[in-house]
């Protein structure tokens, strides 16, 4: 019976710890967004978070430079890493908007965005975990496809939040700050449904 490597095991751990950090930057960005008043002094937690991230998707691809054999195509792995870091980044980039917009306040919408994000990754970790068993596709796919309802739910409030922006009652700048970040928060969930689109790909290559 064929039996992985340390290292092919090594690669599924990295994208397990990636998927904490990316919820941990979810976590973190709830907890930010309810201290609105401290967030520039706060701002730097976030950026460290972020280079955390950065440090396993360099450990990942180092890993796959001199991995002969690997548990996954090369370019799967590759674009796997690729998404998860952009979850990050988007999480990373919105904190900054809005400490740089000095937004006091959220909106009902931003803090249902905000709530969607922490699902989505929390959900990614659970797919992670499991990535190894694509013998048994089926939990896999299901997680997957609650990431994809989460993302639609996101793209429904993303749509709500606009129309209200946009109905003429809203001052210039306002608008012009928070069409910025309800985007950011909206390409932080695409980021997520990216991830498991590949996962659900990677599946069917493999099952």
């Amino acid at each position: 019976m064929f039996k992985k490597s340390h290292n092919e095991d090594r690669f599924y751990n990295l994208f397990i710890a990636n998927a904490k950090i990316a919820n941990e930057g979810a976590i973190m960005l709830k907890s930010l967004m309810g201290d609105l008043e401290n967030l520039k002094g706060n701002f730097n937690k976030m950026k460290e978070k972020e280079q955390e991230g950065d440090r396993l998707v360099h450990d990942i691809l180092n890993e796959l430079n001199h991995s002969f054999i690997t548990p996954l195509d090369r370019e799967d792995i590759f674009a796997i890493a690729k998404e998860m870091d952009d979850i990050l980044d988007y999480i990373e980039t919105a904190v900054s908007r809005f400490a740089i917009f000095n937004i006091k306040e959220l909106t009902q919408e931003a803090n249902i965005q905000i709530d969607l994000i922490e699902k989505a990754t929390k959900e990614l970790i659970t797919v992670m975990e499991n990535l190894k068993n694509m013998s048994k596709p089926s939990f896999l796919n299901e997680k997957i496809i609650e990431i994809n309802r989460i993302e639609e739910e996101g793209d429904i409030i993303h749509r709500k939040a606009l129309m209200k922006l946009f109905d003429g009652t809203v001052p210039i700048l306002d608008v012009i700050k928070w069409k910025e970040l309800y985007d950011d928060l909206e390409n932080t969930l695409d980021a997520c449904e990216d991830v498991a689109n590949l996962i659900e790909g990677v599946v069917t290559k493999n099952a």
